[in-house]
């Protein structure tokens, strides 16, 4: 028995540890990772799901990032306790986020994962002109929220950094707009 909420700020403690569990200590070598530095995951789409004791047993969390100039999200990391895999805590947190990240508007959703896996909630391999630097072209996998978005032939997935600029210097992403630190499109991978 699962529940999923939102995930708060006391709850840094416990994923942490659960993505080091899943994912082991070097994660943050990983390229994915690279597009999440200096930027807070989306409020509004990180999510939790907590056992009847209310010990934290699976996270998931989304990104801003762009595809080219498309707005996008990325998708990750989704970390489910390894004791507690294969009882429907991803396929949940997974379908949950999808729904909330479509009501708000959003239109596409990348992430770097098993096709396999990722296919039973919409995901299919991007098509080769579309590509994340550095990442294996055969775990890029995309989803788009908006039946009326036609996904690009071709384009480069950027992360976001945070930066000091004016907002008359940055091309915000719609997500992030109106943060204190405004974020903005990184031209390359740092």
């Amino acid at each position: 028995m699962f529940v999923i909420r939102s995930e708060m700020p006391g709850d840094a403690a416990s994923i942490e540890p659960l993505l080091d569990r899943c994912f082991g200590v070097d994660r943050q070598q990983k390229t994915s990772y690279r597009y999440r530095d200096g930027v807070p995951p989306l409020a509004d789409l990180a999510f939790v799901a907590a056992d009847e004791d209310q010990k934290l047993v699976g996270a998931i969390r989304y990104w801003p990032v762009r595809l080219d100039r498309q707005p996008a999200l990325l998708l990750g990391p989704l970390a489910i306790d390894p004791e507690r895999q294969g009882r429907g805590i991803g396929r949940a947190l997974v379908f949950h986020s999808l729904e909330i990240a479509a009501a708000a508007a959003h239109r596409l959703v990348f992430l770097v994962g098993d096709p396999a896996y990722y296919a039973r909630f919409g995901f299919a391999v991007a098509p080769p002109g579309i590509v994340m630097p550095s990442e294996s072209p055969a775990r890029l996998n995309y989803r788009v929220l908006d039946p009326n978005l036609r996904l690009p032939r071709t384009g480069i997935l950027k992360p976001l950094i945070v930066t000091p600029s004016s907002p008359a210097d940055v091309d915000t992403h719609p997500a992030t707009a109106g943060r204190p630190n405004a974020i903005a499109m990184a031209s390359a991978i740092h």
